[in-house]
């Protein structure tokens, strides 16, 4: 029995590797032909999305040269007058296509002819302007069809119709200039008698700013009175006192020494924990929680690389998670109305070092004496200022520097007079046993040249010159 082969394979034309018996049509033949006559499929090829909706009725396609309509485009209107129409990269004519709107054909004209009014669009073509007419005389006017001859050039009357057309220009109007006064030099800063003047030696530095040195301080002293916190805010704390603030305070104080922070980032903490007390009511359990936010705030104002937030919430023993963290951050912001101008004690102290030489003993032991005020609250109604000189003050006569003469008094901005309510404060607080352990032991260091026994020793000795008694009561039992 023969092979049957596919019927499908039998009608695919554009197969140039098929072998049957079909007939194939060439090229030639097929524009020969009519294409009524050619044999149409019993089924019309489907693409991928009629071929999903096939319910529907199937329209009868063309069958289409082997290489006449290269694209898939099919269109009724193809044929016109037993013609094929083809237009550019195989798809319909334009003019094939009905539009409904019919062009009217161009008129042939020749190559000189002016163009026709375009009646299509309702307007007329602007007619060409006359050249503008010169005053020459004996120009020649050149007839139909001729080109206009080149104009001579004539000198008499081409200048004169040139000045004519020509405006003169206005005249200028000169204006002297006035003289340029230059600015009066700053009037120098007056000392007072028998002051030195010490920033001169630093003009050629300008990291020490010299010429707005005065300046400088003059607006830290005038800063000092909106950072001053409620020295009585322990009045409407109902489960804080005295004594709790002390704890934390020394807390912070081993927690700053353990992260290597500069002296300006713990005196900035506890400025910023008593303003925040001296606003809001804390509860006790919440206290830790307002303290070492307030260093992380402290360590990212101050430092140049502050600790992260993991290392504040490891040192407080993971009571606190880090969200709790950054939400009393902003909470405490928001209660300062983000103001951390706070006019750091060590400026000041920096000041009056410059007045005593720089000497490195002496400002040692100050900085031990003037961190005697974060802890005591009795130091809180003195400006930082006030602190600076008084320590100042007591350490160079711990160490036996000499009178408290008047450049050091100018630059202090204290006298002995004005220092001496903050120098007894700070007598009583050394002369009393020791309540703040993790204070004595951070400067009772070599580092720190043993500043809390050297001070503490001296301090038992003079006290009852100062009249300071009772020196076995402890801060806690006398406050």
């Amino acid at each position: 029995m023969p092979r049957i082969k596919n019927p499908r394979s039998l009608m695919n034309e554009n197969d140039e590797n098929s072998t049957s018996g079909s007939r194939i049509i060439t090229r030639a033949k097929s524009a020969a032909l009519n294409v009524d006559e050619l044999a149409m499929p019993t089924k019309a090829l489907q693409s991928k999305k009629t071929a999903a909706s096939a319910a529907g009725a199937v329209p009868a396609a063309r069958r289409r040269a082997a290489l006449g309509d290269v694209s898939n485009v099919v269109s009724k209107n193809e044929v016109a007058n037993g013609k094929k129409v083809v237009g550019k990269a195989g798809l319909v004519s334009k003019l094939a296509q009905p539009s409904g709107v019919q062009k009217k054909a161009a008129k042939p004209r020749s190559a000189l002819e002016p163009k026709e009014p375009n009646s299509r669009i309702g307007s007329t073509v602007p007619k060409r302007k006359n050249p503008p007419t010169s005053a020459n005389p004996t120009k020649e006017v050149a007839g139909e069809g001729e080109p206009q001859r080149k104009r001579v050039y004539n000198p008499n009357t081409d200048v004169e119709n040139k000045a004519k057309t020509v405006p003169k220009p206005a005249p200028v109007e000169v204006v002297e200039e006035e003289p340029v006064v230059e600015a009066a030099p700053p009037a120098e800063y007056v000392y007072p008698e028998g002051v030195n003047d010490l920033d001169t030696e630093d003009l050629d530095d300008p990291l020490m700013v010299a010429e707005y040195a005065n300046e400088i301080f003059e607006y830290l002293r005038d800063l000092e009175c909106s950072s001053v916190p409620n020295p009585q805010y322990m009045s409407h704390q109902d489960d804080l006192e005295w004594k709790t603030r002390g704890i934390l305070i020394d807390w912070l104080i081993e927690v700053h020494t353990r992260f290597h922070l500069l002296p300006e980032t713990l005196f900035l903490a506890v400025n910023t924990i008593d303003r925040f007390l001296s606003e809001k009511v804390v509860q006790l359990d919440r206290l830790q929680l307002v303290g070492i936010t307030a260093m992380f705030i402290a360590s990212k104002y101050e430092e140049v690389l502050s600790p992260h937030i993991a290392n504040f919430r490891h040192v407080a023993d993971d009571g606190f998670t880090e969200t709790e963290i950054l939400s009393a951050e902003r909470f405490i912001l928001s209660t300062l109305n983000y103001d951390l101008s706070y006019p750091n004690p060590m400026n000041f102290l920096r000041r009056i070092s410059k007045a005593d030489n720089y000497d490195i003993q002496s400002r040692t032991l100050g900085k031990y004496l003037m961190e005697i005020s974060l802890l005591d609250h009795r130091f809180m109604a003195y400006r930082p200022s006030h602190v600076a000189a008084g320590a100042m003050y007591l350490a160079r006569l711990i160490l036996d520097r000499g009178e408290w003469d008047e450049t050091i008094a100018y630059y202090a901005g204290y006298t002995e007079e004005e220092i001496e309510p903050v120098f007894q404060l700070m007598v009583d607080y050394l002369a009393r046993p020791v309540v703040h352990e993790a204070f004595f032991k951070k400067y009772a260091s070599k580092k720190f040249m043993k500043a809390s026994i050297i001070t503490r020793n001296w301090a038992r000795k003079n006290a009852e010159h100062y009249d300071i008694v009772d020196t076995d009561l402890s801060l806690d039992q006398i406050s």
